[in-house]
């Protein structure tokens, strides 16, 4: 038997603890050297008379993309997909769609140890025996059998609503195959009789009405073949003369007929349709808007004459056809504003009627056209779902949390009730259904351990199929709710090195990999390949030209590699960039952060406590974490230490009171600092840069006065200042920096926090669950709290 090698890499990955960074692994040299290989495409078996035997490519990594988006598992999905990527994994890397081979990706030098590894399947010895050519053959055929299987099984059918009452039959159409096919030699012969026949409507519409009854194989090769392409010439001739049943019978056999959606005898049909629409019936309509839809032909003319139908005879729309014109409405990707109003009044006076199956395409429909409902609406549909979930398809309830999570309402019975069904369904569900469950409770801030686990443990072996935009959403959802599972290691290793397989996608979808890598943020893991590849200039101006704000997704990400990555020594931002983004964060704080009642209340009175505006600041000591801090710095013996000279307020104050600001007079200011320090020491200290002084010539900096007429020293590097002094960044925190109903702080905040202490700071917390109450008591009871935060005897015996 030949032997095949493989040479895997694994990326490096960062892993920061609160002190320092940690290089896990590194790709071994010596392994850029590539042999002329042979690739075959997958999905043909050579099993001739040939002595050699390629061994082929049964499964593409990336197929479940393209085929399958947007689809849950049932059954089988989740064995099978762990078995096949098993198989296949070692060959099916450098490909990346079914059927097509694509060209190995090629990357920048700096970030090439982190690119998945290409493993090629090496051609058997001359010497293969006719038994191994057999023994591949039959697994190929095994494999491509079990492909089948599993793309059909672990997709649940978006139609399913559908099959719920009978009325659906005459508003949709059936694409399964025929209950009696029509012999290929019956085909062969309609197709003979073409050429001479006289081409009457009726005869026309029998003809295609039989041809699409013929074995699938046959049918596949109808559309090449010129004997029809002469019939549908003939059909296109004479569309005009056919009545509209006939018309639509003709458009219904094109499905399963597979006709190409650019097809001329389509566009005839549509032109056609158009011109008739409003001598239909709504019945008929819809019938025609759903073989477009099985036709995946995009049909915006005839859609919306469609909808302006509807709304004209919005009163005679029965239950079936409002749920059909919805699922329509999504599929389309696009709702006539008029008709918001009329879809929510009448799901409320059908909600106890809608079975749990239409209830999902409800949902789904109008999430797809993002159109909205109102909370109400949503409310009483989330009410009835948490009493029937345990009887609701995993398909339906996702489409639900889908409406739950884009009106960013909280619905407590819901939620709970979710958490006890979903973790057992999460091991059958398709790799996008989980990665939506997993989007709600990030996305409601809501944390449910025992879920978040069973993604967890089941994501691993499902991560082939996750696409770019599923890779960062785990991410980002694990990181935002601050959770590392048990199978921490394995669950983010599986998810970076998918990463590292998509990266050709980012390019295209740059605001995928920057919600990736600030998931990863977070729970402070930095992987430096994908993050040099992020911060390069080819790859900024990318997001720069997206259609989304990635601004501060790129400054969060950038800082953050500065404070927590010491080691780190690729790309970066530029400091013009970081100067932009501070200035654009900052501007956003000034009109809708310093502004909230409660920060300006404990402004306020810390200002009274501690003296002045000049002993606390209210600003963003981290830019990028896009959250305020009240900062006040106290010396060794608890005083207060003076430094904001930039507020207006405190700069007026100073200088209305006439006081001569001399160099004794900082000192005796300052006093707080050591008294051992030698004038060099004090030199040495990080001063307040020039653009944070008053305007008055010497006023005080950190560390010592500056004379009459001097200048400030440049801006002092994070975490040196004057010894002995303590800085406290207090955070008067806010509801949404915590998950739902909790103490517990989200990814973003963590952050934050730890990014701050990271630089000497004392953070001190002044939780909204304290605080907000307070502010309803009185002044003096709020000083005492604020005063027992900020002279707390742990803070200065730890400084």
């Amino acid at each position: 038997m030949a032997t095949v090698l493989m040479c895997r890499r694994w990326p490096r990955l960062g892993r920061v603890t609160a002190i320092s960074t940690t290089a896990k692994s590194k790709a071994e040299p010596g392994s850029s050297k590539s042999k002329k290989e042979k690739r075959d495409k997958p999905g043909a078996a050579k099993t001739g008379t040939q002595s050699g035997v390629t061994i082929q490519l049964l499964k593409p990594q990336d197929y479940r993309v393209l085929y399958n988006p947007a689809a849950y598992a049932k059954g089988r999905a989740g064995s099978q997909q762990h078995g096949d990527r098993d198989s296949s994994q070692a060959l099916g890397d450098t490909f990346t769609s079914l059927g097509t081979a694509q060209a190995p990706q090629t990357f920048p030098t700096a970030s090439s140890q982190a690119l998945s590894p290409v493993r090629n399947a090496l051609p058997k010895p001359k010497s293969s025996t006719l038994l191994e050519q057999t023994v591949l053959a039959r697994l190929h055929k095994e494999e491509a059998e079990k492909e089948k299987r599993e793309m059909h099984d672990s997709k649940e059918d978006p139609r399913m609503f559908q099959k719920g009452r009978p009325e659906y039959r005459a508003l949709t159409c059936d694409s399964a195959e025929p209950a009696q096919t029509l012999p290929a030699e019956e085909g062969d012969s309609i197709l003979q009789s073409v050429a001479g026949c006289e081409g009457s409507p009726g005869i026309l519409r029998d003809y295609f009405l039989k041809l699409s009854r013929l074995p699938a194989e046959r049918r596949a090769a109808l559309v090449s073949d010129p004997r029809f392409g002469s019939l549908c010439h003939r059909a296109v001739t004479a569309i005009r003369l056919f009545s509209t049943p006939d018309l639509i019978q003709i458009l219904k056999a094109c499905v399963p007929l597979a006709i190409p959606a650019s097809h001329p005898l389509l566009n005839a049909c549509e032109s056609e349709f158009c011109r008739r629409a409003w001598d239909m019936g709504l019945e008929q309509l819809l019938l025609v808007a759903d073989c477009w839809r099985c036709l995946d032909r995009s049909v915006p003319s005839y859609l919306g004459i469609l909808f302006s139908y509807a709304n004209l005879h919005w009163k005679d729309l029965t239950l079936p056809q409002f749920v059909q014109l919805l699922y329509i409405i999504g599929e389309g990707r696009r709702s006539p504003a008029d008709l918001a109003q009329k879809v929510e009044s009448t799901i409320l006076k059908h909600l106890d009627a809608f079975t749990l199956e239409e209830l999902g395409a409800i949902c789904l429909g109008i999430f797809k056209s993002l159109s909205g409902i109102s909370e109400h609406v949503m409310r009483r549909i989330a009410d009835r779902v948490s009493l029937q979930m345990e009887d609701m398809s995993t398909y339906a309830l996702v489409n639900v949390l889908k409406m739950l999570r884009y009106t960013r309402m909280d619905h407590l019975p819901l939620m709970r009730e979710l958490g006890r069904v979903i973790p057992a369904r999460i091991p059958d569900t398709n790799i996008q259904g989980i990665m939506h469950i997993t989007l709600t409770y990030s996305a409601l801030h809501f944390f449910d351990k025992d879920v978040l686990a069973a993604v967890a443990t089941s994501l691993p072996s499902k991560v082939s199929y996750c696409r770019s935009k599923d890779a960062a959403k785990f991410l980002w959802s694990f990181g935002c709710l601050d959770y590392e599972p048990p199978n921490e290691e394995e669950f983010y290793s599986s998810l970076i090195k998918q990463l590292h397989a998509k990266l050709h996608e980012f390019s295209k979808f740059p605001e995928h990999l920057l919600t990736a890598l600030l998931g990863l943020a977070f729970v402070k893991r930095f992987p430096e390949e994908l993050i040099d590849f992020a911060l390069r200039e080819e790859f900024v101006q990318k997001t720069r030209g997206s259609k989304y704000e990635l601004n501060k997704d790129l400054f969060t990400l950038g800082k953050s590699v500065e404070i927590e990555c010491p080691t780190y020594q690729g790309s970066r931002l530029t400091p013009q960039l970081c100067q932009e983004f501070t200035e654009m964060v900052s501007s956003f704080a000034e009109r809708e952060i310093f502004v909230r009642p409660e920060i300006v209340e404990a402004t306020s009175l810390l200002e009274s406590m501690l003296g002045g505006p000049e002993y606390v600041k209210n600003h963003l000591i981290l830019p990028h974490t896009r959250s305020s801090d009240l900062e006040v710095r106290l010396a060794t013996d608890g005083r207060p230490i003076p430094f904001n000279f930039k507020d207006p307020v405190a700069a007026k104050k100073l200088k209305d009171m006439g006081v001569s600001l001399t160099d004794d007079l900082m000192s005796q200011l300052l006093q707080g600092r050591a008294h051992n320090q030698s004038p060099t020491e004090v030199g040495n200290e990080a001063t307040i840069p020039t653009q944070e002084r008053g305007h008055a010539a010497g006023t005080p900096c950190l560390g010592g006065a500056l004379s009459a007429g001097a200048t400030s020293p440049a801006e002092p590097k994070p975490g040196l200042w004057q010894a002995g002094e303590v800085r406290l960044a207090l955070q008067v925190s806010n509801r949404n920096h915590f998950c739902y109903s909790s103490r517990r702080l989200l990814g973003l905040h963590c952050l934050k926090r730890r990014q701050l202490r990271l630089l000497g700071y004392t953070v001190v917390e002044i939780p909204f669950w304290e605080w907000f109450p307070l502010l309803k008591r009185t002044r003096s009871e709020k000083l005492s709290y604020l005063h027992y935060k900020v002279f707390c005897p742990e803070l200065l015996t730890r400084a």
